[in-house]
């Protein structure tokens, strides 16, 4: 539980490979997660190429810094054949979280790129990594080895709870 409160978004990274190892355990991490009637509606594109880091470091004015990292997962989810359509994205969300707090837990960081439901960035995403039109580009999760790092903000607000007895 230590991720939960340590994860912070990182978007500088050391010029240092990954190990496959850690990537898989990652991406276990992220197909670990729950979804609406056990759907799994996930895949998973997992980028090292510098040059497709690039191209998909330019889909949006918001991922610049996604240059610099030398692996970007990009979660996809199916459009067609899965139960519950309308709770696809949740569950992406769901795994995309656990995907974060492996990567925090393995030593590393990653920030959380948003693509879906920007039809510009999922097209951009789709037309670099050539992914079928059954697929919908959800996110994307540049990750490497920290080379930067702060301590993270205490969100906790009493405020918002409210307790019903």
């Amino acid at each position: 539980m230590n991720s939960i409160f340590h994860r912070v978004s990182i978007r500088k990274f050391e010029d240092r490979p990954v190990e496959q190892d850690k990537i898989e355990m990652i991406l276990r991490a992220g197909m670990q997660a729950p979804s609406a009637m056990n759907q799994q509606p996930w895949e998973f594109y997992v980028v090292t190429d510098k040059e497709i880091i690039k191209k998909l470091s330019e889909t949006s004015p918001y991922s610049k810094s996604a240059a610099g990292a030398p692996v970007i997962i990009v979660p996809v989810f199916r459009k067609e054949g899965i139960p519950v359509q309308a709770l696809a994205t949740v569950d992406m969300s769901i795994s995309l979280e656990n995907i974060w707090l492996e990567t925090d837990e393995l030593g590393l960081g990653g920030v959380w790129m948003a693509l879906h439901p920007d039809p510009t960035r999922v097209n951009a995403a789709r037309e670099i990594l050539n992914i079928p039109e059954n697929l919908e580009p959800f996110a994307m999760f540049p990750l490497g080895y920290p080379a930067e790092s702060r301590p993270q903000a205490d969100r906790y607000d009493e405020s918002r709870i409210h307790y019903v007895k």
